[in-house]
């Protein structure tokens, strides 16, 4: 599938371009050949499950779809959201702009800074699920592991987070992760 970059330091997505694909002016959108455009992470995974549904990433069957909705969700919620809320409200770069989205919103340091120690939480929740399990949400490769190497490359590059030497469960996770050749997609 194509793949047409959208150039956030530029502010493309709010171009009058790009807000023709999708109001909300947040990335990433799906535009499907008949122009539909599908512009949440959650539903554009779902929908290509369903179109390449192996290996089955959102979990092969009942329970392991729970539970991969689950540590996705932790993951999302706990580790990215944490990251982006650090990083929107302290980047130069995003000021007046600490919500994504069609609206401005003012940053908030003190928002920054409790974010960050959200972003440590994480670390060692995340550290302590992976000495339980091989991936995220158990023995397979999902999508939670894909929300979780994000959320954890934008804390190591984007906030200068080091993952934790004593973090070891992390570390192998991380490690392995990182070699399969989505992770450089």
């Amino acid at each position: 599938m194509p793949i047409v970059p959208v150039d956030l330091g530029a502010k493309e997505q709010f171009s009058d371009a790009y807000a023709a694909i999708n109001p909300r002016r947040v990335v990433p959108t799906l535009v499907l050949e008949d122009g539909t455009a599908i512009g949440e992470v959650p539903a554009i995974l779902g929908y290509l499950e369903e179109i390449h549904p192996e290996p089955p990433l959102l979990g092969a069957t009942p329970k392991t779809r729970a539970l991969v909705a689950m540590w996705d969700r932790r993951a999302e919620l706990d580790g990215f959201a944490a990251v982006m809320e650090a990083i929107r409200n302290a980047a130069p770069g995003l000021k007046g702009r600490a919500i994504a989205g069609p609206y401005d919103y003012d940053q908030i340091p003190q928002l920054a800074e409790r974010s960050k120690q959200r972003v440590k939480n994480f670390f060692i929740d995340l550290n302590a699920r992976l000495g339980e399990a091989q991936y995220v949400a158990g023995e397979h490769y999902s999508v939670a592991d894909i929300t979780a190497i994000a959320t954890v490359d934008f804390a190591v590059k984007a906030l200068n987070f080091a993952i934790p030497e004593d973090h070891k469960s992390l570390q192998r996770w991380y490690d392995a992760v990182s070699k399969r050749s989505s992770a450089s997609a």
